[in-house]
């Protein structure tokens, strides 16, 4: 039940959560050219697709289906000469932000629901962790496109 509450939680608060993460990018200085290269309201609907839409990323998306959408990303991010390691830093503060959000909201202070809950968090951060590999195979395979035609 806990776990369920959470991801409700996450999805109502999708909104106010992408204009915090939007804040963080703006201050972060790892993610400087992102901001320069990627149009704010692009950056904001993606934050706001991932937090909005996260049962659907965890539970009923394939691996596929993460993969097919955030090599996408990560080929336009190559192409808008975003360096590689500034989307990988977006993609650890997006997860940061998330987890900062649920602390604030007291969802962590029950031990034991925590514990009890711990599958959920794996999913969360095993979703973190393919979107950032798919991400990087785009990236890569633009990389290497990019190349080859200069060559």
């Amino acid at each position: 039940m806990f776990a369920i509450r959470m991801i409700q939680l996450i999805e109502a608060h999708a909104g106010r959560i992408s204009e915090e993460l939007m804040h963080r990018l703006e201050n972060s200085d790892a993610c400087k050219h992102l901001l320069e290269k990627v149009p704010a309201n692009e950056l904001r609907m993606r934050t706001h697709e991932i937090y909005h839409n996260l049962s659907d990323w965890l539970l009923a998306k394939t691996q596929a289906e993460i993969e097919e959408r955030y090599v996408g990303i990560g080929m336009r991010r190559a192409k808008q000469g975003v360096p590689f390691s500034e989307l990988l830093a977006a993609f650890t503060i997006t997860k940061e932000c998330l987890w900062d959000h649920l602390e604030q909201d007291g969802l962590f202070e029950d031990p034991i629901e925590l514990m009890g809950n711990l599958h959920l968090m794996r999913s969360i951060g095993r979703f973190f962790d393919r979107m950032g590999h798919a991400a990087a195979i785009g990236y890569e395979a633009n990389t290497r496109t990019s190349h080859a035609s200069a060559a």
